[in-house]
């Protein structure tokens, strides 16, 4: 059957739930995660597979963009295959295609976005360039149906932001890092503690042996008006003391722990400011990206929202990290609200939240 609703025409197949249900095949290689995910528009994953480079970028205590960018080469269109024959599919089958098209690292990026252009041109699909951080965004809503409006503490590392999601695709920067990210800050202290890459799992295991209240370490803009941050100064101060004053094990555990300890004192800090600041008729609080799997710090802005009465939601830990489930449904939504791309769309190495346009 056809309908025209606001001079848009939807083919309609009637089936037992009197609608049909839409399938988008998410590609994301932003960084150092090959990864493709089949996402329905009843919230069901289908497939989600990722293939980590950590091995690759080991050696190297982070990632080289130039080995991110031919890794994903090599395996993108196996992870491809591996997503659509776990969710029992075929390319026929899929509805429109979503890919990363920033930010991140260009070369990754440029190769996600151009085997999307070319899937959905052969295939006559439409094409959804997605916002990496968006994608972030918008996870909570698949996985714990958060509605709009909602406050998301993005910590990853290459990201550190409180965002305001008023709507797809608008977006308010509440506060942000005046440096360095907090995923940032976790990876140069595990690279100084000379422990493996990616940092903050490592730091997390090793402060759990540790005294947090061992050393002393500055709490960057700790009581200061506002919702900014800042952790190159804490960054310094922990190098100082691994330089001078850390001898053995138990002592690299205590300033694991004494770092985790402050990362997490000084996001509560910005985080009370900002819903003391913006939290005036939002009800939920939604922590994402890749530092938002740490455990410890969970539980700690988890005291902070239920002092502030608001809703916590945190993605499991497999949705925090990089993967195109994400992508996936954020393009579901712009699907759904008929928001899709041009095959001529450029990748880009930067783009703000508050720059993503609603595209018809």
């Amino acid at each position: 059957m056809i309908y025209t609703i606001s001079s848009h025409t939807f083919v309609i197949e009637i089936s037992i739930y009197w609608r049909r249900r839409l399938l988008v095949l998410g590609i994301e290689t932003s960084c150092d995660e090959t990864a493709a995910s089949v996402v329905s528009s009843d919230k069901t994953i289908l497939s989600n597979i990722v293939y980590s480079q950590m091995q690759d970028h080991l050696p190297y205590g982070g990632v080289v963009p130039e080995i991110a960018a031919r890794s994903h080469l090599v395996y993108l269109k196996d992870v491809i295959n591996q997503a659509l024959e776990q969710a029992h599919l075929t390319l026929k089958d899929i509805d429109a295609i979503a890919v990363t098209a920033g930010p991140g690292l260009i070369g990754g990026v440029m190769v996600g976005v151009m085997t999307a252009k070319s899937i959905a041109a052969v295939h006559e699909k439409p094409f959804i360039a997605i916002n990496h951080l968006e994608g972030h965004a918008l996870t909570a809503r698949l996985t714990d149906n958060v509605p709009f409006p909602f406050i998301l503490l993005l910590i990853s590392g290459g990201h550190c932001q409180f965002i305001l999601a008023k709507a797809l695709g608008i977006y308010e920067i509440l506060g942000q890092t005046m440096d360095d990210a907090v995923g940032e800050a976790f990876d140069k202290t595990a690279q100084l503690l000379e422990l493996d890459y990616p940092g903050g799992p490592a730091i997390e295991k090793l402060a759990k042996h540790g005294n947090p209240n061992r050393f002393t370490l500055s709490k960057p803009l700790k009581r200061k008006p506002g919702c900014d941050l800042s952790f190159s100064g804490l960054k310094t101060a922990v190098r100082q003391i691994i330089e001078h004053e850390i001898k053995n094990d138990q002592d690299r555990a205590d300033i694991a722990a004494s770092f985790q300890q402050t990362i997490a004192e000084t996001l509560g800090d910005r985080l009370t400011n900002c819903l003391t600041l913006h939290g005036l008729g939002i009800t939920d609080l939604v922590i994402a990206g890749g530092v938002a799997a740490n455990q410890y710090l969970r539980q700690k802005l988890e005291d902070v929202a239920t002092n502030h009465q608001k809703r916590l939601v945190v993605p499991p830990p497999a949705l925090c990290t990089d993967n195109a489930a994400m992508i996936a449904w954020a393009g579901l939504e712009r699907l759904a609200a008929g928001y899709v791309s041009q095959l001529d769309f450029t990748p880009r190495p930067r783009w703000p939240l508050a720059e993503i346009k609603n595209e018809v």
